[in-house]
């Protein structure tokens, strides 16, 4: 919004630093953190009152979690309103990636909200019925993904190689629609520590914000080899949001959590990195950057087939930190073990920039 007036007007005098996207990305991380610090501790507190027992924690989980019992959830309100008064402020809303990145995100968030309030309601862990939240969760990336294939073409781009790439032709909105939906509830099942989550998140939306801004840039795109896509840069901004907006929901969320993200949260912001991955063109790095959650999601995609196939388990708790807290490794021992994991892979995925 802000962009558009200044760009109304001219440009003039010191609103001609938003033409520069590093002003506007400081901008957004900035507005997206004042405001979720801003609004965290009513916010919280209304989620108190309204909820009464708060998230229903899991019976046969860790029995640590079970002094967890009575925290609010659905904090990914918070995230998904100072993400948005940030986005809307910052970006420029002529540019369609932004709708797409925006309707992946408050739809994905608008399925989590229904689950988490289900879940809240009922004083059980079940939640909407999980077909129809894949349904529904296709549905929005698909849309989102035909938007975006109407901008950049349906190339699949492949990485530590330039400029080769294979067109998948219009069966690339499946295979993109898979990738927003699949990253989406791989954050959702890393979403089980107090904080485990959030800044695995924000790491990997730092490594997207450069990644974007590289391939928004013609120049940078050519001498690095890489997909440009007109456009693209100004994600960046969207990133940034994303930042500022978990730093601040990490605030309230670090141990002991005064408040859950619930599914609200962690669809919404696996959506949205799943998203902007596609836009891109990086969908293949984002499993490397994001390769913590790739290993939480597996983890329990394993768990489940051998139990079924054999009846005996791969690991003793699924999602996989749930398996290290059962060999005696404390909640803050797995979470920060955890966050360095997710730092080394998102400097790994951005190596494939210049290793090509």
């Amino acid at each position: 919004m802000l962009y558009l007036i200044a760009e109304y007007l001219g440009f003039p005098g010191i609103l001609n630093l938003v033409r520069y996207l590093s002003f506007r990305t400081g901008g957004a991380v900035a507005t997206a953190l004042v405001v979720g610090w801003i609004i965290g501790p009513k916010f919280i507190g209304w989620l108190r009152v309204r909820q009464g027992k708060g998230q229903p924690i899991r019976a046969d989980g860790p029995q640590s979690h079970l002094a967890k019992r009575g925290t609010p959830t659905m904090g990914g309100l918070m995230i998904l309103t100072s993400l948005g008064l940030s986005v809307l402020l910052w970006m420029d809303l002529s540019n369609p990636f932004v709708w797409a990145c925006l309707f992946v995100t408050l739809g994905f968030g608008s399925i989590g909200f229904l689950d988490d309030y289900d879940k809240v309601r009922k004083a059980s862990s079940a939640g909407v019925s999980g077909r129809i939240r894949l349904l529904a969760e296709f549905l929005i990336a698909g849309i989102a993904s035909w938007i975006i294939i109407q901008q950049n073409g349906t190339q699949l781009y492949l990485p530590f190689v330039s400029g080769v790439s294979i067109d998948l032709g219009y069966f690339y909105v499946v295979f993109a629609a898979f990738t927003i939906v699949a990253f989406g509830n791989a954050v959702n099942l890393t979403d089980g520590l107090d904080g485990l989550a959030t800044m695995p998140v924000i790491i990997a939306s730092i490594a997207f914000m450069l990644i974007v801004y590289l391939v928004g840039n013609a120049i940078y795109a050519d001498y690095l080899g890489i997909p440009h896509v007109f456009g693209a840069g100004d994600l960046a901004i969207f990133c940034g949001a994303i930042v500022g907006a978990g730093l601040a929901f990490l605030w309230f969320n670090a141990p002991p959590a005064a408040v859950f993200m619930g599914d609200t949260g962690s669809l919404a912001l696996g959506g949205a990195l799943g998203t902007i991955a596609v836009v891109a063109h990086h969908e293949i790095v984002l499993g490397i950057i994001g390769g913590l959650f790739v290993v939480e999601a597996m983890s329990v995609i394993i768990q489940v087939f051998f139990y079924k196939r054999t009846g005996k388990r791969v690991f003793k708790m699924a999602p996989i930190h749930h398996h290290f807290e059962q060999l005696g490794w404390s909640e803050p021992t797995v979470v920060i073990r955890f966050w360095i994991i997710a730092f080394v892979l998102a400097l790994a995925g951005l190596s494939t920039l210049k290793l090509r």
